[in-house]
């Protein structure tokens, strides 16, 4: 089973985005998206969105995916249809961070988000 990290583990504090991954060979493939969240403070939000390019320099206007805010930590998944996109060459992650807490510190989150193509975890379990 190969995954493609969008975005490897990492810990941040701030908004942020990630390196960009060239996914030219999964066009007009039915991709499942993966948001895990290892770590998280009390009273933030995680909002995660996925870019796509076909140069690396021009990332639109619009995201492809975007995960709804999320507050605690876990697995969350997504289907991204590739099909309709066969001009996209290359992902890359987008993230917004809040807290609502009266407390001074920043929002704290450890998280990673890969790619990888529908069926492929069907098809290990079956070989």
């Amino acid at each position: 089973m190969l995954r493609d990290f969008v975005l490897p583990e990492s810990i941040a504090q701030s908004d942020g985005i990630g390196p960009e991954i060239d996914v030219a060979r999964k066009r007009g493939k039915l991709l499942v998206l993966t948001l895990g969240i290892t770590r998280i403070l009390e009273q933030e939000s995680l909002e995660v969105s996925v870019w796509g390019s076909s140069d690396g320099q021009d990332w639109g206007s619009k995201p492809l995916a975007k995960f709804p805010p999320k507050f605690y930590c876990g697995m969350y998944s997504m289907l991204l249809n590739m099909a309709s996109r066969s001009d996209v060459r290359f992902l890359r992650a987008e993230w917004k961070m809040s807290r609502w807490s009266k407390r001074e510190s920043r929002p704290m989150f450890g998280f990673y988000v890969f790619a990888e193509e529908s069926g492929v975890r069907v098809s290990a379990a079956v070989a």
